[in-house]
C-alpha cells in the first residue's frame, strides 16, 4: 500500500516537474523568439536608415552586415596613454577618409549606427555654423559635463544666450588691457625658469608653456595666483593636468562615453577624486571673495583695478539673483580649462615650427629687436602687439596646420538642406577644422608651413569660413583675442631671450587622438641664449 502510495507520489512529481519543465521551454522559446524579432526589427530599421543616408549624402559603400560602420577604415596603430593602450588614430582615420571625397562638400562617416556627418569645404560649414539655428553641441560634449557642467562651452537655448550675453563685456579689448601685466609677469618667469634648461640637450616645450598659461588663467579669471610655475608639485596643478588625461580616456575609450559607467572603472574614481579637488577649490574661492564683496571689504581696492572674470560673475549674483555659485563655479571652470588647456596647446605648435624653420625664427627676431632693441625685460603693450605683424602671420598659419581644437560638434536643429543635400534633424554635424584647413582649393601646397599665406593681400579673397582656428558664427570663441593677445606677448618675450631648435621633423610627431591637439610624442625643442646678448 505504501508503495503504491510512493508510486502514484513520485508520478505526480514527474508530471510537475515535466509540466515546469515544458513551461520553462516555452518561456524561452517565446523570449529567444522576441528577442530574436526585436533584433531583427532594429536591424532592418537600421539597414534602412543606414540605406536612406547612403543615398542621400556621400559615403563609403557599406555591407548590410558591417555593424560597425567605418571602422575598418581606420588606422590602427598603439599608442600608450595613462596605463591604456590606444589602437586606433581617430584624427588620421578621419582626415584620410575625408581625403576620399574631396569633389564633395560633405561627406557621412558611420561610427557603427550613428552617423556623422562632415562637412568638409567653407560653404558647407557657413551655411551650418554661421546662422542662429544648429546651435547645440553634440553628444560628444557630454563627457565634458562632470568637470565643466552646462556652462558657457556646453550649454545650448536661453542659458547660452544669457550668459554669453553676459560675459562678452569682459573680453572687449580696453578691459583685456588690464590683464597685460599678467600676461608679461608671466612670461618673465617663464623665462627665468628656462635658465635651467639652456645646458640641455632638449626641453619638452609643453610642460613649462602649460605652467605658464596655467598661471595666466587662473590669475585672470579665478583672480588669484596659484604659483604653478614656482610650484608644479600643488595638488590643483596635479589635479588639472590627471582630470584632463583622465578626461582624454573617457573619450579615446568609445564604452567611456557614457559617464555613468566610467564612474564604475578605477580610472572613473581617480577622475571623480580629482574633480572633487578642482571643485572645492574653485567653491572654497567664490566663498571667500563673495564674503568680502558683501563685507564691502573689497568695493573701493578692487574699483580701479582689473577684474577677474569671478569677480564680475560674482557682482551680478549679489545685484540679481539670477546666477547661483553653482552657476559661476561651472563659468570659471570652464575657462580655466579651455583658456590653459587650448592655449598652451597652440603656443607649443607655434613654437615647435618656428624652431623647425630658421628663415622663419630670423625674421620674428628682427621683428622683435626693431620693436624692443635691446630691451628683453620691458613689458609689452598694446602698441607692441599691434606692431608684431610676421609674429601675428606665423601664429596664425601654425593654427591652420594645428588647430588647438581639431573639430568641432554641432546638432541639427530642424531639416536642412546644406549645398543641395539634405540633414535630418538631430543629425550629428561636424566641422572637421584640421581637414578645411587643409583645402587645396584654399591653400595650396597645404603641407608647407608658410606664414606669408597671411599677408593682408593674400586673405583678401579669402572665404571667412575657410580658416576657423577659434570656430566661426554665433558659437565662435569668445576668449579668441585674450589668447592671441596671450600668445604673442609669451612667444615674444620667450624669443627676445632665446634661440629655440626643434629636433625633430614633422612625421615624426603625429598629433594625438584628443579633443585638444596635443602631440603624441614630446615636442623636443633645444633652447640656447640669444647670442647677441652673451657676453
Amino acid at each position: 500500500m505504501e508503495a503504491q502510495v510512493m508510486s502514484s507520489s513520485l508520478s505526480i512529481l514527474n508530471v510537475t516537474n515535466l509540466a515546469k519543465f515544458l513551461y520553462f521551454w516555452r518561456f524561452f522559446i517565446l523570449l529567444s523568439a522576441s528577442f530574436l524579432a526585436a533584433l531583427f526589427f532594429f536591424w532592418l530599421k537600421f539597414a534602412l536608415y543606414r540605406r536612406w543616408y547612403s543615398q542621400q549624402i556621400p559615403s563609403r559603400k557599406l555591407r548590410l552586415t558591417d555593424i560597425f560602420g567605418n571602422l575598418n577604415d581606420f588606422i590602427w596603430n598603439k599608442q600608450q596613454r595613462n596605463g591604456y593602450t590606444f589602437h586606433v588614430s581617430v584624427l588620421q582615420s578621419i582626415a584620410g577618409y575625408y581625403q576620399l571625397f574631396s569633389k564633395s562638400p560633405l561627406v557621412c562617416f558611420w561610427l557603427s549606427y550613428m552617423p556623422i556627418i562632415i562637412l568638409r569645404n567653407a560653404e558647407a560649414v557657413e551655411a551650418f555654423i554661421s546662422g542662429t539655428k544648429n546651435m547645440e553641441k553634440s553628444s560628444e560634449y557630454n563627457m565634458v559635463h562632470p568637470w565643466l557642467g552646462t556652462g558657457l562651452l556646453t550649454s545650448h537655448g536661453s542659458k547660452w544666450k544669457s550668459r554669453r550675453k553676459l560675459l562678452t563685456p569682459s573680453f572687449h579689448f580696453e578691459i583685456l588691457k588690464e590683464f597685460l601685466p599678467v600676461f608679461n609677469e608671466q612670461s618673465q618667469i617663464l623665462v627665468k625658469h628656462l635658465q635651467s634648461e639652456i645646458t640641455k640637450d632638449f626641453t619638452d616645450i609643453v610642460a613649462p608653456i602649460t605652467l605658464c598659461s596655467l598661471d595666466i588663467i587662473c590669475e585672470t579669471t579665478l583672480g588669484v595666483s596659484i604659483g604653478a610655475q614656482k610650484n608644479s608639485e600643488s595638488q590643483y596643478v596635479k589635479s588639472v593636468s590627471r582630470a584632463s588625461d583622465l578626461i582624454f580616456v573617457q573619450i579615446a575609450l568609445n564604452w567611456h562615453n557614457i559617464n555613468y559607467l566610467m564612474k564604475l572603472t578605477e580610472g572613473g574614481r581617480e577622475l571623480s577624486y580629482h574633480l572633487k579637488i578642482l571643485h572645492e577649490f574653485t567653491r572654497s574661492i567664490i566663498q571667500k571673495k563673495k564674503k568680502k564683496l558683501l563685507s564691502g571689504e573689497t568695493a573701493t581696492s578692487t574699483k580701479h583695478k582689473r577684474k577677474a572674470l569671478m569677480d564680475v560673475l560674482l557682482e551680478h549674483h549679489i545685484e540679481t539673483k539670477d546666477l547661483t555659485e553653482e552657476d559661476i563655479r561651472e563659468e570659471v571652470d570652464t575657462f580655466a580649462f579651455e583658456g590653459h588647456d587650448t592655449t598652451s596647446t597652440g603656443m607649443s605648435w607655434a613654437l615647435y615650427l618656428i624652431g623647425l624653420h630658421r628663415d622663419v625664427q630670423e625674421k620674428v627676431h628682427e621683428e622683435l629687436d626693431r620693436i624692443f632693441a635691446d630691451d628683453v625685460e620691458r613689458p609689452a603693450d598694446t602698441d607692441d602687439l599691434k606692431d608684431m605683424h610676421y609674429l601675428d602671420q606665423v601664429l596664425k598659419e601654425s593654427q591652420r596646420l594645428y588647430p588647438s581644437v581639431p573639430m568641432i560638434g554641432r546638432k541639427a536643429s530642424e531639416d536642412t538642406i546644406i549645398c543641395g543635400y539634405p540633414i535630418p534633424k538631430g543629425a550629428s554635424c561636424g566641422v572637421f577644422i584640421y581637414g578645411l584647413h587643409r583645402d587645396e582649393s584654399v591653400f595650396p601646397n597645404p603641407e608647407k608651413f608658410d606664414p606669408d599665406r597671411f599677408l593682408p593681400e593674400n586673405c583678401a579673397k579669402r572665404h571667412p569660413y575657410a580658416y576657423i582656428p577659434f570656430s566661426a558664427g554665433p558659437r565662435n570663441c569668445i576668449g579668441q583675442r585674450f589668447a592671441v593677445m596671450e600668445e604673442k606677448i609669451v612667444i615674444s618675450t620667450m624669443l627676445r631671450n632665446y634661440t629655440i631648435e626643434s629636433l625633430d621633423p614633422r612625421d615624426k610627431l603625429p598629433p594625438s587622438t584628443e579633443l585638444i591637439l596635443r602631440s603624441s610624442e614630446p615636442i623636443r625643442i633645444r633652447i640656447r641664449p640669444r647670442e647677441r646678448f652673451q657676453s
